[in-house]
């Protein structure tokens, strides 16, 4: 049962929240089991604009389609190593807050203000900043594809 639920959370929504001075934020409760138990896998964004936070089975899929690319056996091989070296395991407390390692925090430019972003299999968390920026960009685009799939 624990590993179906986890299957089926779909992370959807935005929330701003405040990070403290230790890199702890909470995350939506809708967003996790409630059994306690739940473990991400903390990535910077390949641009290094946010960072991605993926159950386990979602961080286990990637690698997949990695290996399923037209690249070549090396260039899968350095991206999957890219991949896991940059990954690291985060849990949340009993409070229902995750702490985010200070270099990948540093990397994505996260301080207090912060907004995370449901992304279906996954989250991501912003710089507010940032994300209000890319917002103004990305909405034109989701405009014409709302409307050319009809929504």
């Amino acid at each position: 049962m624990h590993e179906e639920l986890k299957a089926n959370t779909v992370y959807s929504g935005t929330f701003e929240r405040s990070m403290d001075a230790k890199n702890r934020l909470t995350v939506p409760a809708k967003w996790l089991l409630s059994s306690g138990e739940n473990e991400f896998q903390s990535i910077p964004s390949p641009k290094n604009e946010f960072l991605i936070l993926m159950p386990p089975e979602e961080f286990a899929s990637i690698e997949k389609r990695i290996e399923t690319t037209d690249r070549t056996p090396m260039e899968k091989r350095k991206a999957i190593r890219q991949f896991y070296g940059l990954a690291q395991s985060v849990c949340t407390d009993k409070q229902g807050r995750v702490l985010l390692p200070d270099d990948q925090c540093r990397k994505v430019g996260l301080s207090t203000d912060v907004v995370l972003i449901g992304s279906k299999s996954r989250f991501e968390i912003w710089n507010r900043d940032r994300w209000r920026q890319s917002q103004e960009i990305d909405l034109a685009i989701y405009e014409a594809v709302a409307e050319e799939i009809g929504l």
